[in-house]
């Protein structure tokens, strides 16, 4: 079982991976990869949907007017942010705050389902719709599934979910403050309940050797009379040399 400063350690390997990430076009367009912060051995896990324009240039996940608000709801269920870890489904901020695209997302999911593998949290809220259809693994909107909590196996791991809406959906539209508050005051009876049942851990059973049998002894006999190998039938029958030309597909 790895312990919590292995998993630490671990998980500064993931941030060192990330913060030099190329695999999609965000890399060209990004200040900063905003991998995620908060307490590495947190029972709570926000994940949210993307950098913003604050989060690119601080390097901090929700640290705008939609984090100042998520600092409130947590202090009012008794929480603070240094008790949780907060991280995005995208590390890059899409240019002028669009929508993630699938291809970034699946691009992108590796570094969260690896977080959420080595932080362990036993409840992850997902804020919004992509965060909710990503780690749920279904299309439903979180309007339909906003504040129903659910198990969910992440990798190796089983956690409840937990949809919230975004916190910036209350800076548009203020009586969504009230459905929010409602979400988040079921978090201290989550956190309480036991862990969920956990996948069992993989076993690989060793392939037994199997010993090659033995050889029967050829029999002398001195009645049979041995014949040398019969020769090739002719030197056309060889196997032609290899095309040297021949592209080399997938070597290069």
């Amino acid at each position: 079982m790895t312990s919590a400063v292995e998993r630490r350690e671990q998980l500064k390997e993931v941030w060192q991976e990330a913060r030099t990430c190329t695999k999609c076009p965000l890399s060209e367009t990004r200040q900063t990869v905003v991998f995620g912060a908060g307490n590495a051995d947190a029972d709570l896990m926000f994940v949210g949907e993307a950098p913003g324009a604050n989060e690119d240039r601080g390097g901090l996940p929700f640290i705008g007017q939609a984090g100042r608000l998520l600092d409130r709801l947590l202090e009012e269920v008794g929480l603070e942010r240094g008790d949780v870890f907060i991280a995005n489904v995208l590390k890059c901020r899409p240019p002028n705050n669009r929508d993630p695209r699938p291809t970034e997302i699946e691009t992108c999911r590796d570094y969260l389902h690896r977080q959420v593998e080595l932080i362990e949290p036993k409840v992850i809220c997902t804020l919004g719709n992509f965060s909710t259809k990503l780690l749920r693994d279904d299309p439903t909107g979180i309007s339909k599934v906003h504040g129903n909590p659910e198990v969910v196996v992440l990798g190796r791991r089983a956690v409840t979910i937990l949809p919230i809406y975004h916190p910036a959906a209350a800076l548009y539209t203020p009586s969504m403050l009230d459905t929010l508050r409602a979400d988040f005051a079921q978090l201290p009876d989550l956190l309480a309940a036991p862990l969920p049942p956990q996948p069992a851990p993989e076993v690989f059973e060793p392939v037994p050797e199997v010993e090659p049998e033995p050889e029967p002894e050829a029999e002398d006999s001195p009645e049979v009379a041995h014949t040398p190998e019969e020769p090739p039938a002719a030197a056309a029958a060889e196997e032609p040399e290899p095309d040297v030309h021949q592209d080399q597909l997938g070597l290069f």
